[in-house]
């Protein structure tokens, strides 16, 4: 009895020591391996919110750092984007693999992968602020064209799926002064024709195929009144189209 008593004290004993030891030991030697992995999960805020981790985007959906861009008026002055509605140029953060045909359930494959920069209608997409930056998710449909590089050039852009580059024919006027300029730039109207200067890959079709673009590089053609998206490469004037507002070919 005397035995198993002392050893039930000792027990107790060296309970109580390492109990102390524990509360008097510095934080600095504790093992927080498990905080910090936990704490850098928590290092990406979604709206001001902490999320576990960094944002996937799902299906066809893109999540892009919108930034600024330069646009020339009228006067020919160049304005940051912000004095427009919305920014429509970004560059893609994150991109997911493309979205499921909902009947034939063949995937579409999304043409856009991180590190691009796109441009996009003003008005689409969700608005987001992801790490204390301003971003846009928007999904593959809402791309207009796609480039690597710092600013568009007519060499590195890319129409999107089934959009169509043309270069558009402007009449110029000549005013009293002698100065010639463009006539939409009197009108506030772009002309509806134009020369296609770059093809996209065409849209994808349920069976996960492409379907070939109607018109080739080169081709003079003529779309539908207000169906183009303008665009400045380079300081010309192009508009964006759609395979299928494209009325016909006249050369």
């Amino acid at each position: 009895m005397k035995i198993t008593s002392l050893a039930t004290t000792l027990s107790f004993f060296i309970c109580k020591l390492l109990l102390i030891d524990a509360l008097v030991t510095p934080p600095a030697a504790i093992n927080y391996s498990r905080k910090t992995s936990n704490t850098l999960l928590l290092a990406n805020e979604l709206d001001g919110v902490p999320i576990r981790g960094p944002i996937t985007p799902l299906g066809n959906f893109c999540l892009v750092k919108t930034k600024d861009t330069l646009t020339a008026t009228d006067g020919g002055i160049l304005l940051p984007d912000q004095a427009k509605e919305r920014p429509s140029e970004g560059q893609v953060l994150a991109a997911g693999p493309g979205k499921l045909h909902p009947h034939t359930g063949i995937r579409i494959t999304n043409p856009i992968k991180a590190g691009d920069s796109v441009l996009y209608g003003k008005f689409d997409g969700v608005s987001l602020d992801y790490n204390g930056d301003s971003c846009q998710m928007i999904r593959d449909d809402d791309v207009l064209l796609y480039y690597t590089g710092v600013t568009m050039s007519l060499d590195n852009v890319t129409p999107c799926r089934d959009y169509v580059l043309v270069e558009l024919e402007e009449e110029k006027k000549e005013t009293s002064s002698g100065i010639v300029i463009a006539d939409a730039v009197l009108t506030n109207d772009l002309p509806c024709q134009g020369i296609a200067v770059k093809v996209g890959e065409g849209r994808m079709a349920s069976t996960g195929e492409l379907t070939q673009s109607p018109v080739k590089p080169g081709d003079a053609v003529k779309f539908k009144d207000y169906a183009g998206n303008e665009v400045y490469i380079e300081g010309k004037v192009y508009s964006l189209v759609r395979m299928v507002d494209i009325l016909c070919t006249t050369s």
